[in-house]
């Protein structure tokens, strides 16, 4: 029989690239939204798989909610891509941040323990846990050191996920997935903007691109491919937690520049650094090593840094008048 698995948070980016991959495979695919009737299911619909998944009503902070959507759905995996996902937004929504990561993973894993079904769980980590490293790479090894209040609610969470697999013996593992993009990306994130922007221009918009700092370092990666690597972990005899990254870090400043370079432009022709736009508190350098998940799960990236800001721009070509609009609101 067909494995079945629910994803929290199949409405985003990672939820529904994971459901595409996930149903390749042949697996029964659920999905969950506060209001399933209600979820904008526009990336299931982009990626043509929006009625070969079924979308439950399930609340992750709502204990109650989840043991009914549970015991209803024969589920073996759990992905939680759930809560809120902005950085930025964290310093505005921080209660927000934490009870939407931190909190929701704590209640869907004393769910699972509650039923005590053999159910297998994912939580998605992040790479900004590890704060501010210094030059050298990370691994799984590497101390947590947040600066943000997303990082401190996902480090709350991948504690949590670890305590729940020693303590209760639950095949529980939480993937530290390091930058990875995808046109199903939000407007809001700085790849897009910079993308959507470097294609209007191209196209003829006349506005500039306002940036924050660009001399920050990000290891980025092909989201598509990251998805890949969830599952794995999940196949494997023991739950473990594993780092997912290109290996490859680039500056926002070089990011930028192979964007334009992508539509024969010169970002420095286009591109405004604005102060408001820094962070309270932000990383220097971001990067790590995936030989874990590379030794372990057989799993390598293919697509980083400057190919991942050019295929963004490629496919705002897609669907131009959309990126015009989409640049036009960025850039103000």
């Amino acid at each position: 029989m067909s494995k079945s698995a629910l994803i929290c948070g199949i409405s985003g980016q990672d939820g529904s690239l994971l459901a595409r991959h996930l149903l390749s495979l042949g697996y029964r695919v659920a999905g969950t939204s506060r209001d399933g009737d209600m979820m904008r299911a526009t990336n299931l619909d982009r990626l043509g798989i929006r009625d070969r998944v079924s979308i439950h009503s399930m609340a992750t902070a709502d204990f109650r909610s989840i043991i009914q959507t549970l015991d209803r759905l024969d589920i073996d995996e759990i992905y939680n891509l759930s809560g809120q996902s902005s950085v930025g937004l964290s310093f505005d929504q921080p209660v927000e941040t934490m009870d939407s990561i931190a909190g929701a993973t704590l209640t869907l894993l004393e769910a699972i323990r509650f039923l005590g079904k053999p159910v297998r769980f994912y939580n998605a980590g992040s790479s900004e846990c590890f704060g501010d490293i210094g030059d050298a790479p990370a691994n799984e090894d590497t101390p947590f050191k947040p600066r943000s209040p997303y990082a401190v609610a996902k480090a709350t969470a991948h504690w949590t996920v670890a305590n729940y697999r020693e303590a209760y013996g639950l095949f529980a593992c939480t993937g530290i997935l390091f930058n990875h993009e995808s046109p199903l990306r939000p407007a809001r994130f700085v790849t897009q903007k910079i993308a959507r922007a470097a294609y209007a221009i191209a196209q003829g918009d006349q506005r500039r691109l306002a940036l924050g700092n660009l001399d920050i370092w990000r290891d980025w990666g092909w989201a598509s491919e990251y998805v890949e690597a969830m599952h794995l972990m999940m196949q494997q005899d023991e739950p473990g937690d594993y780092i997912v990254s290109t290996g490859v870090s680039i500056s926002l400043r070089d990011f930028v520049a192979a964007a334009f370079a992508a539509v024969d432009l010169d970002w420095q022709d286009h591109v405004d650094v604005d102060e408001s736009l820094f962070r309270p508190t932000d990383l220097r350098f971001s990067g790590a090593v995936a030989g874990k998940a590379r030794d372990r799960l057989g799993w390598q990236a293919k697509v980083c840094g400057a190919e991942v800001a050019g295929r963004l721009v490629a496919a705002c070509g897609d669907n131009g008048s959309a990126a015009l609009d989409a640049a036009r609101v960025a850039g103000q």
